[in-house]
Protein backbone atom coordinates (compact mmCIF):
# COMPACT_ATOMS: atom_id res chain seq x y z
CA UNK A 1 0.00 0.00 0.00
CA UNK A 2 3.09 2.22 -0.19
CA UNK A 3 2.24 4.41 -3.19
CA UNK A 4 -1.34 4.97 -2.06
CA UNK A 5 -0.17 6.10 1.39
CA UNK A 6 2.18 8.61 -0.20
CA UNK A 7 -0.37 9.96 -2.65
CA UNK A 8 -3.11 10.15 -0.03
CA UNK A 9 -0.97 12.68 1.78
CA UNK A 10 -0.55 14.69 -1.42
CA UNK A 11 -4.31 14.86 -1.68
CA UNK A 12 -4.36 17.15 1.34
CA UNK A 13 -3.08 20.71 1.43
CA UNK A 14 0.46 21.02 2.72
CA UNK A 15 -0.60 22.92 5.83
CA UNK A 16 -3.09 20.18 6.74
CA UNK A 17 -0.43 17.47 7.02
CA UNK A 18 0.53 17.23 10.72
CA UNK A 19 4.00 15.81 10.02
CA UNK A 20 4.78 18.64 7.60
CA UNK A 21 3.60 21.07 10.29
CA UNK A 22 6.02 19.53 12.79
CA UNK A 23 9.22 19.18 10.72
CA UNK A 24 8.54 21.46 7.75
CA UNK A 25 8.15 20.54 4.08
CA UNK A 26 11.92 20.45 3.59
CA UNK A 27 14.90 21.45 5.73
CA UNK A 28 18.40 20.45 6.79
CA UNK A 29 17.19 17.14 8.24
CA UNK A 30 15.33 16.07 5.06
CA UNK A 31 18.17 17.21 2.81
CA UNK A 32 20.67 15.13 4.81
CA UNK A 33 18.47 12.02 4.70
CA UNK A 34 17.88 12.47 0.96
CA UNK A 35 21.62 12.86 0.34
CA UNK A 36 22.38 9.68 2.29
CA UNK A 37 19.63 7.69 0.55
CA UNK A 38 20.41 9.02 -2.93
CA UNK A 39 23.93 7.54 -2.76
CA UNK A 40 22.35 4.08 -2.96
CA UNK A 41 21.28 4.83 -6.54
CA UNK A 42 24.91 4.65 -7.71
CA UNK A 43 25.26 0.86 -7.22
CA UNK A 44 21.69 0.47 -8.50
CA UNK A 45 22.83 2.00 -11.80
CA UNK A 46 26.13 0.12 -11.81
CA UNK A 47 24.48 -3.27 -11.41
CA UNK A 48 21.60 -2.62 -13.81
CA UNK A 49 23.89 -1.35 -16.57
CA UNK A 50 26.91 -3.58 -15.83
CA UNK A 51 26.07 -6.08 -18.58
CA UNK A 52 27.53 -3.53 -21.04
CA UNK A 53 31.03 -4.23 -19.66
CA UNK A 54 30.48 -7.74 -18.34
CA UNK A 55 29.49 -8.96 -21.81
CA UNK A 56 30.72 -6.42 -24.40
CA UNK A 57 31.01 -7.39 -28.07
CA UNK A 58 34.15 -9.47 -28.58
CA UNK A 59 35.65 -10.48 -31.90
CA UNK A 60 36.55 -14.15 -32.18
CA UNK A 61 37.67 -16.86 -34.53
CA UNK A 62 37.37 -20.63 -34.36
CA UNK A 63 40.28 -22.96 -33.70
CA UNK A 64 39.67 -24.40 -37.17
CA UNK A 65 40.52 -21.14 -38.95
CA UNK A 66 43.55 -18.90 -39.12
CA UNK A 67 44.17 -15.24 -39.66
CA UNK A 68 42.05 -12.33 -38.48
CA UNK A 69 39.10 -12.51 -36.09
CA UNK A 70 36.25 -13.15 -38.52
CA UNK A 71 33.36 -13.88 -36.08
CA UNK A 72 32.39 -16.87 -38.24
CA UNK A 73 30.57 -19.74 -36.53
CA UNK A 74 31.35 -23.25 -37.73
CA UNK A 75 29.01 -26.15 -36.99
CA UNK A 76 31.63 -28.56 -35.69
CA UNK A 77 33.67 -26.06 -33.70
CA UNK A 78 33.46 -25.80 -29.93
CA UNK A 79 36.69 -23.88 -29.28
CA UNK A 80 37.15 -20.19 -29.93
CA UNK A 81 40.00 -17.72 -29.87
CA UNK A 82 39.05 -14.22 -28.72
CA UNK A 83 40.40 -10.76 -29.36
CA UNK A 84 41.69 -9.61 -25.95
CA UNK A 85 43.05 -6.28 -27.18
CA UNK A 86 40.31 -4.27 -25.40
CA UNK A 87 39.09 -6.58 -22.62
CA UNK A 88 41.28 -9.15 -20.89
CA UNK A 89 38.36 -11.42 -20.02
CA UNK A 90 34.57 -11.12 -20.19
CA UNK A 91 31.79 -13.57 -19.47
CA UNK A 92 31.59 -14.02 -23.26
CA UNK A 93 35.17 -15.26 -23.56
CA UNK A 94 35.11 -17.02 -20.17
CA UNK A 95 32.15 -19.26 -21.03
CA UNK A 96 32.04 -19.07 -24.84
CA UNK A 97 28.79 -17.11 -25.11
CA UNK A 98 28.99 -16.87 -28.90
CA UNK A 99 27.35 -18.60 -31.85
CA UNK A 100 24.76 -21.11 -30.61
CA UNK A 101 25.37 -19.94 -27.00
CA UNK A 102 25.00 -16.23 -27.76
CA UNK A 103 21.44 -16.13 -26.43
CA UNK A 104 22.68 -17.03 -22.93
CA UNK A 105 24.19 -13.55 -22.62
CA UNK A 106 20.78 -11.99 -23.20
CA UNK A 107 19.09 -14.50 -20.91
CA UNK A 108 21.44 -13.46 -18.10
CA UNK A 109 20.27 -9.85 -18.33
CA UNK A 110 16.62 -10.87 -18.71
CA UNK A 111 16.83 -12.96 -15.53
CA UNK A 112 18.51 -10.01 -13.80
CA UNK A 113 15.61 -7.72 -14.72
CA UNK A 114 13.19 -10.39 -13.47
CA UNK A 115 15.08 -10.23 -10.17
CA UNK A 116 14.54 -6.45 -10.03
CA UNK A 117 10.80 -7.04 -10.44
CA UNK A 118 10.78 -9.70 -7.69
CA UNK A 119 12.79 -7.38 -5.43
CA UNK A 120 10.38 -4.49 -5.98
CA UNK A 121 7.41 -6.66 -5.04
CA UNK A 122 9.05 -8.56 -2.16
CA UNK A 123 10.63 -5.58 -0.44
CA UNK A 124 7.60 -3.42 -1.14
CA UNK A 125 5.59 -5.89 0.92
CA UNK A 126 8.27 -6.14 3.61
CA UNK A 127 8.52 -2.35 3.91
CA UNK A 128 4.78 -2.13 4.56
CA UNK A 129 5.00 -4.79 7.25
CA UNK A 130 8.36 -4.16 8.95
CA UNK A 131 9.03 -0.52 8.20
CA UNK A 132 11.28 1.16 5.66
CA UNK A 133 14.60 1.01 7.53
CA UNK A 134 15.01 -2.71 8.32
CA UNK A 135 14.16 -4.03 4.82
CA UNK A 136 16.39 -1.32 3.34
CA UNK A 137 19.36 -2.43 5.47
CA UNK A 138 18.63 -6.08 4.65
CA UNK A 139 18.57 -5.27 0.92
CA UNK A 140 21.88 -3.38 1.13
CA UNK A 141 23.54 -6.27 2.98
CA UNK A 142 22.21 -8.83 0.49
CA UNK A 143 23.36 -6.61 -2.38
CA UNK A 144 26.89 -6.51 -0.96
CA UNK A 145 27.19 -10.26 -0.33
CA UNK A 146 25.65 -11.39 -3.64
CA UNK A 147 27.53 -8.76 -5.66
CA UNK A 148 30.93 -9.77 -4.28
CA UNK A 149 30.16 -13.49 -4.59
CA UNK A 150 29.13 -13.05 -8.24
CA UNK A 151 32.70 -11.96 -9.04
CA UNK A 152 33.91 -15.45 -8.11
CA UNK A 153 31.45 -17.41 -10.24
CA UNK A 154 32.91 -20.54 -11.81
CA UNK A 155 30.31 -21.07 -14.54
CA UNK A 156 27.40 -19.35 -16.30
CA UNK A 157 24.78 -21.00 -14.09
CA UNK A 158 26.37 -19.80 -10.87
CA UNK A 159 26.90 -16.33 -12.34
CA UNK A 160 23.28 -15.99 -13.48
CA UNK A 161 21.84 -17.34 -10.22
CA UNK A 162 23.90 -14.98 -8.09
CA UNK A 163 23.03 -12.08 -10.40
CA UNK A 164 19.35 -12.88 -9.87
CA UNK A 165 19.80 -12.67 -6.09
CA UNK A 166 21.78 -9.45 -6.58
CA UNK A 167 18.91 -8.07 -8.65
CA UNK A 168 16.34 -8.92 -5.96
CA UNK A 169 18.47 -6.97 -3.47
CA UNK A 170 18.93 -4.07 -5.91
CA UNK A 171 15.17 -3.91 -6.51
CA UNK A 172 14.74 -3.85 -2.73
CA UNK A 173 17.06 -0.89 -2.25
CA UNK A 174 15.22 0.97 -5.03
CA UNK A 175 11.71 0.66 -3.59
CA UNK A 176 12.57 1.15 0.09
CA UNK A 177 14.81 4.18 -0.50
CA UNK A 178 12.23 5.90 -2.71
CA UNK A 179 9.40 5.34 -0.23
CA UNK A 180 11.46 6.59 2.73
CA UNK A 181 12.38 9.74 0.81
CA UNK A 182 8.83 10.51 -0.27
CA UNK A 183 7.48 10.05 3.27
CA UNK A 184 9.70 12.69 4.86
CA UNK A 185 9.33 15.38 2.16
CA UNK A 186 6.37 17.78 2.25
CA UNK A 187 3.88 17.57 -0.61
CA UNK A 188 4.99 20.97 -1.93
CA UNK A 189 8.46 19.62 -2.81
CA UNK A 190 7.63 15.97 -3.42
CA UNK A 191 7.35 16.35 -7.20
CA UNK A 192 10.76 18.04 -7.53
CA UNK A 193 12.56 15.68 -5.13
CA UNK A 194 10.93 12.68 -6.81
CA UNK A 195 12.46 13.70 -10.14
CA UNK A 196 15.85 14.71 -8.67
CA UNK A 197 15.89 11.19 -7.13
CA UNK A 198 16.67 9.93 -10.67
CA UNK A 199 19.87 12.00 -11.04
CA UNK A 200 22.16 9.78 -8.87
CA UNK A 201 21.16 6.90 -11.18
CA UNK A 202 22.23 9.02 -14.17
CA UNK A 203 25.54 9.82 -12.45
CA UNK A 204 26.03 6.13 -11.68
CA UNK A 205 25.54 5.37 -15.38
CA UNK A 206 28.03 8.14 -16.21
CA UNK A 207 30.70 6.78 -13.84
CA UNK A 208 30.37 3.13 -14.94
CA UNK A 209 32.80 3.46 -17.90
CA UNK A 210 35.56 4.44 -15.43
CA UNK A 211 35.27 1.01 -13.82
CA UNK A 212 35.18 -0.62 -17.23
CA UNK A 213 38.20 1.32 -18.51
CA UNK A 214 40.52 0.60 -15.60
CA UNK A 215 39.30 -2.93 -14.89
CA UNK A 216 39.29 -4.94 -18.12
CA UNK A 217 38.64 -8.30 -16.43
CA UNK A 218 34.97 -8.97 -15.73
CA UNK A 219 35.51 -10.44 -12.24
CA UNK A 220 37.59 -7.43 -11.10
CA UNK A 221 34.97 -5.11 -12.59
CA UNK A 222 32.14 -6.93 -10.78
CA UNK A 223 34.06 -6.81 -7.51
CA UNK A 224 34.74 -3.07 -7.87
CA UNK A 225 31.09 -2.11 -8.42
CA UNK A 226 29.99 -4.31 -5.49
CA UNK A 227 32.44 -3.36 -2.74
CA UNK A 228 31.27 0.28 -2.32
CA UNK A 229 28.08 -1.13 -0.77
CA UNK A 230 30.19 -1.77 2.36
CA UNK A 231 29.78 1.95 3.09
CA UNK A 232 26.01 1.57 3.26
CA UNK A 233 26.26 -0.72 6.27
CA UNK A 234 26.90 2.49 8.22
CA UNK A 235 23.26 3.40 7.51
CA UNK A 236 22.38 1.24 10.50
CA UNK A 237 23.52 4.25 12.56
CA UNK A 238 22.71 7.06 10.12
CA UNK A 239 19.25 6.25 8.81
CA UNK A 240 16.07 6.72 10.90
CA UNK A 241 12.81 4.87 10.44
CA UNK A 242 10.02 6.68 8.60
CA UNK A 243 8.03 8.54 11.29
CA UNK A 244 4.98 8.35 9.04
CA UNK A 245 5.14 4.54 8.99
CA UNK A 246 5.71 4.40 12.76
CA UNK A 247 2.53 6.40 13.31
CA UNK A 248 0.48 4.18 10.97
CA UNK A 249 1.37 1.15 13.11
CA UNK A 250 0.84 2.95 16.42
CA UNK A 251 4.49 3.31 17.49
CA UNK A 252 4.05 6.91 18.56
CA UNK A 253 6.90 7.07 21.10
CA UNK A 254 9.52 6.11 18.49
CA UNK A 255 7.96 8.51 16.00
CA UNK A 256 8.07 11.38 18.52
CA UNK A 257 11.81 10.93 19.10
CA UNK A 258 12.55 11.06 15.37
CA UNK A 259 10.22 14.02 14.81
CA UNK A 260 11.79 15.94 17.69
CA UNK A 261 15.25 15.38 16.22
CA UNK A 262 14.05 16.52 12.79
CA UNK A 263 12.27 19.60 14.15
CA UNK A 264 15.35 20.68 16.15
CA UNK A 265 17.61 20.20 13.12
CA UNK A 266 15.22 22.29 11.01
CA UNK A 267 14.96 25.01 13.67
CA UNK A 268 11.28 24.38 14.47
CA UNK A 269 9.55 24.17 17.89
CA UNK A 270 9.08 20.77 19.56
CA UNK A 271 6.47 21.71 22.19
CA UNK A 272 3.32 20.06 20.83
CA UNK A 273 4.82 17.07 19.00
CA UNK A 274 3.57 14.51 21.56
CA UNK A 275 -0.06 15.65 21.54
CA UNK A 276 -0.10 16.05 17.74
CA UNK A 277 1.21 12.54 17.13
CA UNK A 278 -1.26 11.00 19.59
CA UNK A 279 -4.09 12.66 17.68
CA UNK A 280 -2.68 11.31 14.40
CA UNK A 281 -2.57 7.75 15.79
CA UNK A 282 -6.23 8.03 16.83
CA UNK A 283 -7.22 9.46 13.44
CA UNK A 284 -5.38 6.70 11.57
CA UNK A 285 -7.03 4.06 13.76
CA UNK A 286 -10.48 5.44 13.00
CA UNK A 287 -9.85 5.80 9.28
CA UNK A 288 -11.21 3.08 7.03
CA UNK A 289 -10.32 3.31 3.36
CA UNK A 290 -12.33 1.90 0.50
CA UNK A 291 -10.32 -0.63 -1.45
CA UNK A 292 -11.18 -1.78 -4.94
CA UNK A 293 -9.91 -4.91 -6.61
CA UNK A 294 -7.22 -4.98 -9.27
CA UNK A 295 -9.85 -5.69 -11.94
CA UNK A 296 -11.44 -2.29 -11.28
CA UNK A 297 -8.68 -0.78 -13.43
CA UNK A 298 -10.28 -2.41 -16.48
CA UNK A 299 -13.97 -2.31 -15.55
CA UNK A 300 -14.94 1.11 -16.95
CA UNK A 301 -14.09 2.31 -20.48
CA UNK A 302 -12.12 5.51 -19.72
CA UNK A 303 -10.13 4.04 -16.84
CA UNK A 304 -9.42 0.92 -18.91
CA UNK A 305 -8.11 2.99 -21.83
CA UNK A 306 -6.00 5.16 -19.52
CA UNK A 307 -4.59 2.13 -17.71
CA UNK A 308 -3.52 0.57 -21.00
CA UNK A 309 -2.05 3.86 -22.25
CA UNK A 310 0.02 4.62 -19.14
CA UNK A 311 1.17 0.99 -18.75
CA UNK A 312 2.31 0.95 -22.38
CA UNK A 313 4.32 4.11 -21.78
CA UNK A 314 6.00 2.45 -18.78
CA UNK A 315 6.78 -0.48 -21.12
CA UNK A 316 8.36 2.01 -23.53
CA UNK A 317 10.65 3.30 -20.78
CA UNK A 318 11.67 -0.17 -19.62
CA UNK A 319 12.30 -1.55 -23.10
CA UNK A 320 13.93 1.47 -24.73
CA UNK A 321 16.01 2.85 -21.85
CA UNK A 322 17.84 -0.40 -21.12
CA UNK A 323 17.74 -1.52 -24.75
CA UNK A 324 19.15 1.69 -26.24
CA UNK A 325 21.79 1.87 -23.47
CA UNK A 326 22.96 -1.63 -24.35
CA UNK A 327 22.73 -0.90 -28.08
CA UNK A 328 24.99 2.18 -27.72
CA UNK A 329 27.56 -0.02 -26.00
CA UNK A 330 27.59 -2.28 -29.07
CA UNK A 331 27.83 0.32 -31.83
CA UNK A 332 31.23 0.82 -33.39
CA UNK A 333 33.65 3.25 -31.79
CA UNK A 334 35.10 3.53 -28.30
CA UNK A 335 32.74 1.68 -25.93
CA UNK A 336 33.93 3.69 -22.92
CA UNK A 337 33.32 7.06 -24.58
CA UNK A 338 29.98 5.94 -25.98
CA UNK A 339 28.62 4.82 -22.61
CA UNK A 340 29.99 7.89 -20.79
CA UNK A 341 28.31 10.26 -23.24
CA UNK A 342 25.03 8.33 -23.07
CA UNK A 343 25.14 8.64 -19.27
CA UNK A 344 26.05 12.33 -19.27
CA UNK A 345 23.19 13.31 -21.59
CA UNK A 346 20.61 11.98 -19.10
CA UNK A 347 21.40 14.48 -16.33
CA UNK A 348 20.18 17.58 -18.21
CA UNK A 349 17.22 15.54 -19.46
CA UNK A 350 16.13 14.74 -15.92
CA UNK A 351 16.53 18.38 -14.84
CA UNK A 352 14.61 19.64 -17.88
CA UNK A 353 11.76 17.27 -17.03
CA UNK A 354 11.13 19.23 -13.81
CA UNK A 355 10.62 22.45 -15.76
CA UNK A 356 8.72 20.75 -18.61
CA UNK A 357 6.24 19.06 -16.28
CA UNK A 358 5.49 22.37 -14.59
CA UNK A 359 5.12 24.40 -17.79
CA UNK A 360 3.85 21.92 -20.39
CA UNK A 361 2.11 19.43 -18.09
CA UNK A 362 2.49 15.67 -17.98
CA UNK A 363 0.76 14.85 -21.26
CA UNK A 364 2.64 17.19 -23.61
CA UNK A 365 5.97 16.47 -21.89
CA UNK A 366 5.53 12.72 -22.39
CA UNK A 367 4.42 13.11 -26.02
CA UNK A 368 7.41 15.32 -26.93
CA UNK A 369 9.91 13.11 -25.07
CA UNK A 370 8.63 9.95 -26.76
CA UNK A 371 8.75 11.61 -30.18
CA UNK A 372 12.36 12.71 -29.60
CA UNK A 373 13.29 9.12 -28.73
CA UNK A 374 11.34 7.52 -31.58
CA UNK A 375 12.52 9.89 -34.31
CA UNK A 376 16.15 9.74 -33.11
CA UNK A 377 16.18 5.94 -33.27
CA UNK A 378 14.48 5.80 -36.68
CA UNK A 379 17.00 8.28 -38.08
CA UNK A 380 19.77 5.78 -37.28
CA UNK A 381 18.35 3.70 -40.13
CA UNK A 382 18.40 6.48 -42.75
CA UNK A 383 21.33 8.74 -41.79
CA UNK A 384 24.58 7.59 -43.43
CA UNK A 385 26.04 5.06 -41.02
CA UNK A 386 29.01 6.31 -38.98
CA UNK A 387 30.29 6.08 -35.41
CA UNK A 388 29.47 9.74 -34.72
CA UNK A 389 25.96 9.75 -36.19
CA UNK A 390 24.96 6.54 -34.41
CA UNK A 391 26.26 7.85 -31.09
CA UNK A 392 24.58 11.27 -31.44
CA UNK A 393 21.22 9.81 -32.43
CA UNK A 394 21.37 7.05 -29.81
CA UNK A 395 22.18 9.58 -27.08
CA UNK A 396 19.35 11.84 -28.30
CA UNK A 397 17.03 8.89 -27.84
CA UNK A 398 18.31 8.33 -24.29
CA UNK A 399 17.91 12.04 -23.55
CA UNK A 400 14.23 11.79 -24.48
CA UNK A 401 13.86 8.65 -22.37
CA UNK A 402 15.35 10.36 -19.32
CA UNK A 403 12.51 12.88 -19.55
CA UNK A 404 9.90 10.17 -20.18
CA UNK A 405 11.03 8.06 -17.22
CA UNK A 406 10.73 10.94 -14.77
CA UNK A 407 7.33 11.88 -16.20
CA UNK A 408 5.64 8.47 -16.11
CA UNK A 409 6.44 8.14 -12.40
CA UNK A 410 4.47 11.33 -11.70
CA UNK A 411 1.77 10.57 -14.24
CA UNK A 412 0.84 7.13 -12.90
CA UNK A 413 0.63 8.36 -9.31
CA UNK A 414 -1.70 11.19 -10.29
CA UNK A 415 -3.82 9.30 -12.82
CA UNK A 416 -5.14 6.35 -10.81
CA UNK A 417 -7.86 6.85 -8.17
CA UNK A 418 -6.80 6.43 -4.54
CA UNK A 419 -8.70 3.17 -4.11
CA UNK A 420 -6.68 1.49 -6.89
CA UNK A 421 -3.57 3.68 -6.96
CA UNK A 422 -1.30 1.07 -5.42
CA UNK A 423 -2.55 -1.57 -7.85
CA UNK A 424 -2.23 0.80 -10.80
CA UNK A 425 1.31 1.95 -10.06
CA UNK A 426 2.32 -1.64 -9.24
CA UNK A 427 0.92 -2.87 -12.57
CA UNK A 428 2.67 -0.10 -14.51
CA UNK A 429 5.98 -0.86 -12.79
CA UNK A 430 5.58 -4.56 -13.58
CA UNK A 431 4.98 -3.81 -17.25
CA UNK A 432 8.14 -1.64 -17.29
CA UNK A 433 10.15 -4.56 -15.91
CA UNK A 434 8.75 -6.82 -18.64
CA UNK A 435 10.02 -4.27 -21.16
CA UNK A 436 13.48 -4.29 -19.57
CA UNK A 437 13.49 -8.11 -19.66
CA UNK A 438 12.84 -8.05 -23.42
CA UNK A 439 15.37 -5.25 -24.04
CA UNK A 440 18.59 -7.35 -24.29
CA UNK A 441 17.13 -9.52 -27.04
CA UNK A 442 15.98 -6.47 -29.03
CA UNK A 443 19.32 -4.67 -28.57
CA UNK A 444 21.22 -7.63 -30.03
CA UNK A 445 18.95 -8.10 -33.06
CA UNK A 446 21.67 -6.19 -34.89
CA UNK A 447 23.49 -9.51 -35.28
CA UNK A 448 20.61 -10.57 -37.52
CA UNK A 449 20.06 -7.25 -39.27
CA UNK A 450 21.54 -3.83 -38.44
CA UNK A 451 18.25 -1.98 -38.91
CA UNK A 452 16.10 -4.09 -36.56
CA UNK A 453 17.09 -2.54 -33.16
CA UNK A 454 16.67 1.11 -34.24
CA UNK A 455 13.39 0.23 -35.96
CA UNK A 456 12.00 -1.36 -32.80
CA UNK A 457 13.30 1.40 -30.52
CA UNK A 458 11.86 3.97 -32.91
CA UNK A 459 8.34 2.63 -33.45
CA UNK A 460 7.59 1.62 -29.83
CA UNK A 461 7.89 5.15 -28.30
CA UNK A 462 6.00 6.75 -31.20
CA UNK A 463 3.06 4.42 -30.47
CA UNK A 464 3.38 5.49 -26.82
CA UNK A 465 3.17 9.15 -27.87
CA UNK A 466 0.01 8.35 -29.84
CA UNK A 467 -1.60 6.58 -26.88
CA UNK A 468 -1.06 9.71 -24.76
CA UNK A 469 -4.09 11.15 -26.58
CA UNK A 470 -6.19 8.89 -24.32
CA UNK A 471 -4.71 10.44 -21.17
CA UNK A 472 -5.91 13.59 -19.40
CA UNK A 473 -3.32 16.09 -18.20
CA UNK A 474 -3.13 15.77 -14.41
CA UNK A 475 -0.95 18.83 -13.73
CA UNK A 476 -2.46 20.89 -10.92
CA UNK A 477 -5.60 18.73 -10.77
CA UNK A 478 -7.11 17.22 -7.65
CA UNK A 479 -6.09 13.59 -7.30
CA UNK A 480 -9.07 11.28 -7.93
CA UNK A 481 -10.17 9.32 -4.85
CA UNK A 482 -13.00 7.11 -6.10
CA UNK A 483 -13.50 5.06 -9.24
CA UNK A 484 -16.23 7.52 -10.28
CA UNK A 485 -13.82 10.44 -10.06
CA UNK A 486 -11.21 8.47 -11.98
CA UNK A 487 -13.68 7.73 -14.75
CA UNK A 488 -14.73 11.38 -14.91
Amino acid sequence: MVESEIKDVENQKVDEDPITKIIGAIGKWQIWICFVVFLVKFPVAWHQMSIIFLAPPMNFTTSNTSGDFDNVCLENSSEYVYDHSIFQETIVSQWDLVCDRHWLKNLTQTIFMLGILVGNMLFGHLSDRFGRRTPFLAAVFLQLISGVTTAYSVNWYMFTTLRFILAVATGGTMVTSFVLTMEIIGAKYRETVGIIYQIPFNLGHLSLPLFGYYLRNWSNFQLAISLPSVLFLSYYFLLPESPRWLLTVGKSEEAVKILETAAKRNGLPTDNIGSTTQKMVVDIGNKSEERASFLALFRTPKLRARTIAICYNWFVCGLCFFGVSQYIGQVSGNIFTNVAISGAIQVPGTLISIYANRVLGRKMTLIIANCVTGISCLLIMVVPRSEVSNLILGCSGLWGLSISFATVYLYAGELFPTVVRNSGVGLASTVARIGSMVAPFVATLGHTSAWLPPLAFGIVPLIGAGLCILLPDTRGKKLPDTLEEGEA
